[in-house]
């Protein structure tokens, strides 16, 4: 059985599924491995300081995969600041056909740039209100994901089944959804739920091309459902992360009425990558779904997806009317 929907013929993919950009982590080769494994891989702008690091990272992305591929582009400018401009022109010189925005809503110039420039533009939000505005802005698909979801969760505090169905019921492009979602059973649920795609981000971190430590890998196996946080809220920062040593310190520092700059110290993306290349589980923090506990092997991308794909018409055909 083959899931078409709205999303893999617009996006020219096999698979209605997209990976969740992750920074430090979602970098060309991991994006290709996404692509290549039938669903569609985001490049994490964010990661490259520089346009000619992220001009040489695009260039391997397209080296590396024939089949489609995005680019993200991060709207945090006070966390991760980046020459979007200069980054637009690059993924448009570059051929890039599909671009994704997280964070802020999209500048109306970017917004303008990519859509005369043919680009599909997808934007990923947590709430049915940022939906509405980014449609009318002119986005072709919007992503939305819900409380349970790694990384940022935004102020709504949503759970992504009540979230999906009332977006989709708010806009007239297709809704991709994510939050909790690790197997076949989260996937045909948010395609029951309305969405037309599903984007996965925790469960990718335990698969063999996720560019992490293998002591992290197997650390999350062994994780459950209760073993994540919510870290940064106190400074409208709110990230769901995997509970560890440095998650609670920072829970300690906003108990303690930290300030903002300690907060960031802890928090250190230069910390987070020594653990992914280190190995030492206390010393970094990493975004982490509630769905982390669903995830209990170490399979590659292309095993994963085509699993999700297998068993998910497995249950339709156990459920559907006869």
């Amino acid at each position: 059985m083959v899931f078409k929907t709205k999303i893999t013929e617009m996006l020219g993919i096999k698979y209605p599924i997209i990976g969740g950009t992750m920074m430090s982590i979602t970098d060309a080769d991991f994006a290709a491995a996404i692509s290549n494994a039938d669903g569609l891989g985001v490049l994490a702008s964010a990661i490259y300081k520089t346009n000619e690091d992220f001009e040489a990272a695009v260039d391997r992305l397209l080296s590396l995969t024939s089949k489609p591929v995005a680019v993200n582009i991060n709207l945090f400018p006070g966390l991760m600041p980046a020459d979007n401009e200069a980054y637009s022109e690059i993924l448009i010189n570059k051929g890039i056909k599909i671009v994704e925005t997280s964070g802020h809503s999209a500048p109306e110039n970017l917004c303008k740039k990519w859509k005369s420039a043919g680009l599909i533009w997808i934007h990923k939000c947590v709430g049915v209100r940022y939906a509405v505005k980014v449609a009318k802005m002119g986005a072709d698909i919007v992503t939305v994901v819900g409380y349970e979801n790694g990384g940022a969760t935004g102020k709504l505090d949503v759970a992504t089944l009540p979230l999906i169905p009332s977006v989709v019921d708010a806009v007239n492009i297709p809704v991709i959804g994510g939050g909790g979602v690790s197997d076949a059973r989260g996937f045909l649920a948010l395609l029951a739920l309305g969405a037309e795609g599903v984007i996965i981000g925790t469960r990718l971190l335990m698969t063999r091309e996720a560019p992490i430590h293998d002591n992290l890998k197997n650390a999350l196996v062994k994780a459950t459902e209760t073993e994540t946080i919510l870290a940064m809220r106190s400074i409208g920062a709110t990230h769901r992360v995997w509970d560890n040593v440095c998650a609670r310190r920072i829970l300690e520092l906003e108990a303690a009425q930290a300030g903002l700059d300690e907060i960031f110290a802890a928090a250190a993306g230069d910390k987070a990558r020594k653990m992914y290349r280190e190995g030492d589980l206390d010393v970094g923090m990493i975004s982490c779904g509630q769905g982390v506990g669903l995830c209990k092997d170490i399979p590659t991308v292309k095993d994963l997806f085509d699993r999700i794909i297998t068993d998910a018409a497995a249950i339709h055909g156990r459920i559907k009317p006869v």
